[in-house]
């Protein structure tokens, strides 16, 4: 199934420059889907399928010096790479999405957003580690354990860090921490290869194993008095995030994957039994339209979300946004049951990709925004205008 395109309004050289990349892209799937079982390994990483994003240039396409990117030409870019690699897409979603959300909103400290574009410029990586273990979710309020403490023209930064996508290449980390002695906190920046900075590797998740979102440590670690990216004022916390779209997008893209896979085995596949592939039976003919017509709804939800925030810089649509996550994220679950189900037991099979793209698309049930939350939204939204 080709991806559904939205056209968007641009000049015909950024339009062009797009097109070059997605194709690129495009070019990658198979590569990345070759490498894809390798990933089931504890502690492994996507190392090669990393280098190949840097070399086309999508690590720092987003900055607008290199072009930049709307919104919905970054979800189809995103839902490609998945396509190929599901811990690949999401790993370097949360690089390139704090990099959209910068050029959006400009909000870097002026005094490292220079170094921090040369640095993107030579293929650095970088990944905000928010999330403490047993602290719960700051997208739920949860104040950080993570402490900044001013000496000198230092700041200490001591905690751990859950999560932390991309663990094993990222050169730069966005370390949110209390700022001790006042109720301040604030996105510190700190080299990856600083004295006190270790990584521990405990992501044993059986989904998504691969994008390696180990343990982050922080002990004693220097950084200088001016490498604060921002501070976590109320303005930080209402900003626009449309980035965070990059995460229905990989498991659309995860279940497209899984889609095109029960495809073609239902188009070779003939048993004994049958004369003919089973894709001619009406059984499968069903499973088959219903699937794709899933498939479909789940992008043009996502794919409308992306168009509606990149022509209404203004408005917030935190609603729809929340909505597009939930409702493509368990599409992709439904997809990817369905592929399973036309293929049949042969799915389950250590060699057969389907297992490993049913266990990932489940990951997205636990990315933010969580459902619970999606629904909490759109529900308040609703009675507020009832009250109107």
């Amino acid at each position: 199934m080709r991806l559904f395109f939205v056209r968007y309004k641009k000049t015909k050289e950024r339009r062009g420059q797009f097109m070059e990349m997605l194709e690129k892209l495009q070019t990658l799937i198979p590569v990345f889907q070759k490498r894809e079982p390798a990933l089931d390994q504890l502690n492994s990483f996507p190392f090669e399928n990393i280098e190949d994003l840097k070399k086309i240039g999508y690590t720092k396409a987003m900055l607008t010096e290199n072009g930049g990117m709307s919104l919905i030409e970054y979800v189809q870019c995103q839902e490609t790479i998945a396509k190929g690699c599901g811990a690949t897409a999401l790993s370097i979603g949360w690089h390139t999405g704090l990099l959209m959300e910068f050029v959006e909103h400009g909000h870097w400290n002026p005094d490292v957003e220079e170094f921090l574009r040369e640095e993107i410029q030579k293929g650095k990586l970088i990944n905000a580690a928010a999330s403490e273990r047993n602290a719960g979710s700051p997208l739920r309020g949860a104040a950080f354990k993570t402490t900044a403490v001013l000496d000198g023209k230092e700041y200490i930064v001591n905690g751990e860090k859950t999560f932390t996508s991309a663990a094993p290449v990222l050169d730069y980390i966005f370390v949110s921490a209390t700022i001790q002695g006042s109720e301040e906190s604030a996105v510190f920046l700190v080299p990856a290869a600083n004295a006190g900075v270790t990584i521990r590797e405990t992501w044993d998740s059986v989904a998504m194993r691969g994008t390696a979102s180990h343990d982050l440590l922080l002990e004693n670690v220097r950084i200088p008095e001016h490498y604060i990216v921002e501070k976590l004022d109320q303005g930080a916390k209402l900003r626009r995030k449309g980035s965070l779209l990059h995460i229905p997008a990989c498991y659309i893209g995860i279940a497209g994957a899984a889609r095109d896979y029960a495809i073609q085995f239902a188009a070779d596949y003939t048993p004994a039994s049958l004369d003919q592939p089973i894709g001619t039976l009406p059984v499968t003919e069903q499973l088959i339209g219903e699937m794709d017509m899933k498939l479909m709804a789940a992008r043009q939800f996502l794919y409308r979300t992306a168009e509606l925030y990149d022509r209404e810089p203004d408005v917030s649509i935190k609603t729809q946004m929340a909505a597009s996550k939930s409702f493509v994220t368990n599409t992709a679950i439904e997809v990817t049951d369905m592929a399973m189900r036309i293929v049949g037991a042969r799915s389950l099979s250590e060699k057969n990709p389907l297992h490993r793209y049913w266990q990932h698309v489940r990951a997205g049930l636990h990315n933010p925004p969580m459902d619970d939350i999606a629904y909490r939204i759109i529900a308040q939204e609703a009675i507020s205008l009832a009250r109107l």
